[in-house]
C-alpha cells in the first residue's frame, strides 16, 4: 500500500519526465523543421540565382527572439546592395506563393561578410592562402585560437603556415582572419 506522500513523490517523477520527453522532442520537431525550410530556401535561392555570377553561400532559419531566415550569397568582386535587394525581393514573392514556412520570420539576404566562415570545400579551396582564425574546442599546445595562412585541406584535416594538419574533430569553426 502506497501513502499520500510516496504517491505524489512517483507521480511528480513521472510528470516531470513526461515534461522532459515532451519539451525534446518539441526542440526536435523545431531543428527537423528548421532543417527542411532551410533546404527548401536553399533549392529555391539557385534556381533565382541560376545563369548569374552569384553564388549561394549558406541559409541559416534560426529562432532568436522572433524567426530569422537568413541568406547569404557572394560573388567574384564582392556583393553589392542590389544584389541582396534583388534576390530578397525575388525569394520574398517565391516564399510567399510557395507558403513553405509556417511561422511569421525575418528575411535577411547579405554577403558572409570580411569574417566569413569557412564550412564547404569550396570555401577553403577559395580562400587558401588567405589568413585564418581556427577556434579549438579544447586548447592545442596552449593555445584555443589559431591564427595563420591556410595552406591546405584534407581528409586529414586543414594546414596553417605549413603546420602539420588539425583534425576536423578538434575545430569548433573556421573562418576568415581580418587584420586590424
Amino acid at each position: 500500500v502506497c501513502n499520500s506522500k510516496e504517491w505524489v513523490q512517483t507521480h511528480s517523477l513521472l510528470l516531470c519526465l513526461h515534461c522532459c520527453l515532451w519539451q525534446r522532442n518539441k526542440r526536435m520537431e523545431v531543428l527537423e523543421m528548421a532543417k527542411y525550410v532551410e533546404e527548401a530556401v536553399a533549392k529555391i535561392v539557385t534556381e533565382l540565382i541560376a545563369g548569374k555570377d552569384l553564388e549561394l553561400v549558406a541559409v541559416e532559419y534560426v529562432k532568436e527572439r522572433d524567426w530569422y531566415l537568413r541568406v547569404f550569397i557572394d560573388k567574384a568582386g564582392g556583393i553589392e546592395i542590389d544584389d541582396c535587394q534583388e534576390l530578397s525581393e525575388q525569394l520574398e514573392e517565391v516564399l510567399d506563393a510557395k507558403n513553405i514556412i509556417a511561422d511569421s520570420y525575418i528575411l535577411e539576404v547579405s554577403s558572409p561578410g570580411l569574417d566569413r566562415v569557412l564550412k564547404t570545400e569550396r570555401d577553403f579551396t577559395r580562400e587558401q592562402g588567405k589568413m585564418v582564425e581556427v577556434s579549438l574546442y579544447a586548447p592545442m599546445n596552449g593555445e584555443k585560437v589559431l591564427t595563420g595562412k591556410l595552406t591546405g585541406k584534407d581528409e586529414s584535416g586543414i594546414r596553417i603556415d605549413d603546420a602539420p594538419a588539425i583534425t576536423m574533430d578538434k575545430i569548433a569553426q573556421e573562418s576568415l582572419h581580418i587584420e586590424f
